[in-house]
């Protein structure tokens, strides 16, 4: 069958959807597997910046289905994992410029030659987030313990299994311990009550996530800071490693639940 194709994606922009998509790519390629971090948000492409290999960026995807390049060409090697790749997305043209069939076309030329594809969706329901998952086999939802993130996320997740993609796991980005105790954030439970999909991982509001992103250095390449670790742990479970759980959140935000499901119609 050749390798797993996943979309990484989300209800709504700024949860840290590509984030940790490139830090998950370089967990991956780091434990040994080939990896191809694909930016499938066409005309808003970053991946390639949070990953630090914008400067090298010749071709893009939509070059390789409009045959202007071949495959090999368009894609970046990372000179600091020699097993990771990019390939990036076109940042002068619009969603409409791939189709679904396109799309999985694309991934089926990728599947052979890599044990991971990860696909960098646009976040929302409308056509990009349609063309971009369309290839994939698996999902991994990115949510922020917010009650709009969630709700979103719901309507994402209520998408993807109409498309038949499975498994599909969650993530829950930058969760702050002490607001969930404060009662000020939906805590990991909360938000499993409302969604109905399996945990891979919690990743902790960071700092030095903000200066990863900035610095084109994925935290993953010297896993120290607790979001790191998160990734790696994330990384680990999705090659089926029995991993430890981090001890983030304590309590449970009860108003913030109620007020989630009325929304929700539950």
């Amino acid at each position: 069958m050749g390798g797993r194709v996943i979309v990484i994606t989300s209800g709504k922009g700024g949860v840290g959807k590509t984030t940790s998509t490139a830090n998950l790519a370089v967990a991956l390629a780091k434990n040994g597997k080939k990896v191809v971090a694909v930016d499938a948000d066409i005309g808003l492409r970053n991946l390639d910046v949070v990953m630090g290999l914008e400067n090298r960026v010749v071709y893009n995807f939509i070059d390789v289905i409009e045959q202007k390049c071949r495959l090999n060409q368009a894609m970046v090697r990372d000179k600091r994992v020699g097993n990771l790749f990019l390939l990036p997305a076109a940042q002068t043209r619009t969603k409409e410029a791939v189709s679904p069939d396109q799309m999985v076309e694309l991934c089926e030329q990728l599947r052979p030659d890599f044990d991971f594809i990860l696909l960098d969706c646009p976040a929302g329901i409308e056509r990009g987030f349609r063309n971009a998952s369309a290839g994939a086999d698996e999902a991994l939802v990115v949510t922020t313990p917010e009650v709009p993130s969630v709700r979103d996320a719901d309507r994402i997740i209520g998408m993807l299994e109409s498309m038949g993609k499975s498994p599909i796991r969650l993530i829950i980005n930058r969760l702050r311990p002490i607001m969930v105790e404060e009662g000020d954030m939906l805590a990991k439970d909360d938000i499993l009550d409302v969604l109905s999909i399996k945990l891979i991982g919690i990743v902790p509001e960071d700092d030095s996530v903000i200066r990863s992103a900035n610095r084109g250095e994925p935290l993953t390449f010297s896993p120290e800071s607790p979001a790191a670790q998160a990734f790696v742990n994330i990384a680990g479970r999705m090659q089926g490693m029995e991993v430890p759980w981090l001890q983030l959140d304590t309590g449970r935000s009860k108003g913030l639940v109620s007020n989630l499901k009325k929304m929700l119609g539950l």
